[in-house]
């Protein structure tokens, strides 16, 4: 695991913020920490790049203990938190190479990082006159100019438009694909998430309800089976007299919990010979949003 923390807790004063939380972020992962505002994202992150001191529990990362291997440990790893810190008054050229500079790395990276976050052309164009999505993607080449093995994004997507947002995603994906890199990125945008992230924890009142694959996130809510009939009703009626467990009917779709496609060929054969048009019948899955709704309300 590249992070793990066992047991994790911080207060503000009475009021806490993170709640023994444990960790385990894979290798190569893009990590989805996903939460609403204020469930303690922030804070766990100013954590684990040791902004804020460690009150109880422990962090590792690349498998050392944080606080006593702090210079080793953050040395490789690049961060973006809240609003990327440029000067607006030079250009997008010219802050990595203040960067570069501070950091002693070669200048032959300001180009390397100009080009893999698309903003070539807009090299010599003031930061201040960039868009949101321009930014974002600025800061996002100052946290990886000292090629490092863990990037570190606290809402990086935050006010951008769709194409900013789309632009970020790619970013992200090709960053873990192409370079091996492990993205560790908290957002309140859940279908954004479901989109790029490989893993994925969810957090609330400090407290983690699930940490996991997103394809074990997508397996804990059984899928529907949604058909759309003249008169749905009548054919959920037929169907409960069946043996079908139908969940949920409107007056043209009626919902029943997916087992399998010879389950769903049955009803929309049995349907169909009882004189019903049947003019769609689809497998849904919950998607993330739907889930999360799902675990905090049970949590």
């Amino acid at each position: 695991m590249v992070i793990k923390t066992h047991d994790l807790s911080f207060r503000f004063g009475s009021q806490q913020v993170v709640n023994s939380l444990s960790l385990q972020v894979p290798e190569g992962s893009i990590f989805g920490f996903l939460g609403p505002n204020g469930a303690g994202k922030t804070t766990t992150i100013k954590l684990l790049l040791n902004l804020l001191q460690i009150q109880d529990g422990s962090i590792e990362i690349f498998g050392q203990e944080l606080q006593s291997n702090r210079l080793f440990i953050l040395r490789q790893v690049g961060s973006l938190i809240e609003q990327p810190a440029i000067y607006t008054h030079l250009t997008g050229k010219e802050n990595l190479i203040n960067r570069a500079r501070l950091l002693q790395m070669p200048l032959s990276r300001v180009t390397d990082m100009l080009n893999l976050v698309h903003l070539e052309n807009a090299a010599h164009k003031k930061a201040g006159n960039y868009s949101l999505g321009m930014k974002q993607r600025l800061g996002i080449a100052l946290a990886m100019l000292a090629d490092p093995k863990l990037l570190v994004l606290d809402e990086p997507t935050n006010g951008l438009d769709p194409n900013g947002i789309i632009e970020i995603r790619e970013l992200l994906i090709k960053l873990c694909k192409e370079q091996g890199k492990t993205v560790f990125i908290s957002s309140h945008l859940l279908g954004e998430m479901e989109r790029m992230a490989t893993h994925v924890g969810i957090i609330n009142n400090g407290k983690m309800l699930f940490q996991g694959s997103v394809q074990e996130l997508e397996n804990i809510s059984q899928p529907m089976v949604h058909i759309e009939t003249d008169n749905s009703v009548d054919a959920a009626n037929h169907l409960k007299a069946n043996g079908y467990n139908v969940i949920h009917a409107t007056e043209t779709v009626l919902s029943v919990p997916y087992t399998n496609r010879e389950t769903m060929a049955a009803m929309n054969g049995r349907l169909q010979q009882q004189g019903h048009k049947v003019y769609s019948i689809y497998k849904v899955q919950k998607d993330l949003e739907q889930l999360f709704l799902n675990i905090t309300q049970k949590a």
